[in-house]
Formats: C-alpha cells, structure tokens, sequence
C-alpha cells in the first residue's frame, strides 16, 4: 500500500473525527454545520464503496467512449456513497430512537466509529468471470 493509497483510506473517517471535533464550535456555526453535513452526506458512504471498488469495476459501463465509462463509472460511486451514507444515517438515528438513546453527537460518533471500522477493513475480491457452457445449436438434438 502506497502512502496516497492510505490518505485516500482514511479520508472519510479523517472527515468523521474532524465532524466530531467540529462540535466544540458554538451551535449557529456554519463551519460546524458545514462539517458535519459533509461527512453525514458522503463519509460512511464512501468508505464502503471503497470495501466494494473491486466488485464494482467488474462489470464497467458499456465502452462507447473511454471517457464515457470513465465519466459513467465515477457518477455511479459517488451516488452510490451518497445514498449509502444517507441510508446508514437513517438506520443508525432509527436504533438509536428505538432505543431511546438517540442525540446527534450519539449518531455521528456511531457513524464516524462504523466509518473507521470500515476503512481498515480488506477490500472485497472481484469476482471470477462466469463461463457459459455454449448453448446448443438451434435444430440440433441433444
């Protein structure tokens, strides 16, 4: 692992522990909202994309142009890290409320150790390509 690699592994908790650390701002302090509603809305998100790279770019978007599969493959991790950070902001606020524990320090501290977790976990193994036995010709018998 290359030193970049590493920095790049550890953004999303960096950006979680750094939310957390925000909150010793006063409370109307936009870099306050500004952290937090950052790492909320991609942190979590993108450090379990990164887990699954592998098993994404096995299968590429159709190869039209290089830059359209470039453009095509980008767009489809970034909204995937989106909606599995809201999603896991959804799912966290919702045990914690069922459990009557819910605070927003409690959801981000959850999420920030949830997102630290994942960054030191292995990334998933691309899966083999498939072989088909040939289907029989048409009027052929078996």
């Amino acid at each position: 692992m290359t030193p970049q690699d590493l920095v790049v592994r550890m953004l999303p908790p960096f950006g979680g522990w750094l939310a957390l650390a925000a909150l010793a701002l006063p409370g109307g302090s936009p870099l306050r909202g500004a952290a937090v509603a950052v790492f909320l809305a991609a942190g979590p998100g993108a450090a379990a994309v990164r887990v699954c790279e592998p098993a994404l770019r096995a299968r590429p978007a159709e190869r039209r142009d290089p830059d359209f599969e470039r453009h095509s493959d980008l767009l489809e991790r970034l909204m995937l890290a989106v909606l599995l950070s809201v999603g896991a902001v959804m799912t966290v606020a919702t045990v914690l409320i069922a459990t009557h524990a819910f605070s927003g320090q409690r959801v981000l501290l959850t999420l920030t150790l949830l997102t630290t977790l994942a960054a030191f976990c292995p990334q998933l193994r691309a899966p083999a390509p498939r072989r088909t036995p040939p289907s029989p010709r048409k009027g052929s018998v078996q």
